[in-house]
């Protein structure tokens, strides 16, 4: 935690990379098992990585995986697992994901395009909600910054969920994405690259430092 921030830094390919997010410290490390990412990490390349990894709290990021791949990310070491999903995705789906592995263990991130409301009904599937940038044809990863004033009316309207934002997050924005925003709990992945899976460990250390001057006493 920094100054009262969490911080998850996703896309992490590398123990090089997991070192650098531990430094400046990051309570989260990203691991995406979606095979359609620039920042794609095989299961089989992350178990043996996990054993040298520094002792982070690690998310599996996934877009629409089944019960049997939840199940199984859990069973390999992962302590959360990220979802990504279509709108239309039914409660059905999302109670069989919640049932599969727990609320506590599960974020939901619902692709909701421009101008539509967020869709209350995932609340009662997981304890925690990612708010991304919304891309067409995509599933986060963009680079591109969200509507912060949303997350903001949305985490006050049910603050008993944990918020995270994401989307294009850098040392440079920052600062305007907390103050507009309220957020205390950061997800960062492009904004701190180098190219896609490959850090930079000045640009971690720069937001940092952003983080460490700000209060997060921000609603």
């Amino acid at each position: 935690m920094i100054s009262g921030f969490r911080l998850k830094v996703c896309g992490i390919t590398t123990l090089v990379d997991a070192g650098a997010a531990d430094a400046v410290g990051a309570d989260y490390l990203g691991f995406n098992l979606h095979a359609k990412s620039p920042r794609y990490l095989p299961l089989e390349q992350f178990r043996a990585m996990a054993g040298r990894l520094p002792p982070r709290r690690r998310v599996a990021v996934a877009v629409a995986p089944t019960v049997d791949d939840l199940r199984g990310w859990i069973e390999a070491g992962f302590d959360i697992v990220q979802v990504h999903f279509p709108l239309e995705t039914t409660d059905d789906v999302l109670a069989g994901w919640s049932a599969a592995i727990g609320r506590e263990r599960l974020w939901l991130a619902p692709k909701v395009p421009p101008g539509t409301a967020f869709p209350e009904r995932v609340l009662a599937h997981a304890g925690a909600i990612l708010w991304d940038t919304y891309a067409p044809g995509v599933f986060g990863g963009t680079g591109r910054t969200g509507d912060w004033p949303g997350f903001r009316a949305a985490r006050a309207a049910h603050p008993g969920h944990t918020w995270i934002l994401a989307g294009g997050l850098s040392p440079d924005n920052v600062a305007a994405a907390v103050a507009a925003s309220g957020t205390r709990f950061l997800d960062v992945n492009s904004g701190v690259e180098i190219s896609p899976g490959v850090k930079d460990p000045a640009k971690l250390k720069a937001l940092a430092r952003v983080l460490s001057g700000l209060s997060c006493a921000v609603s």
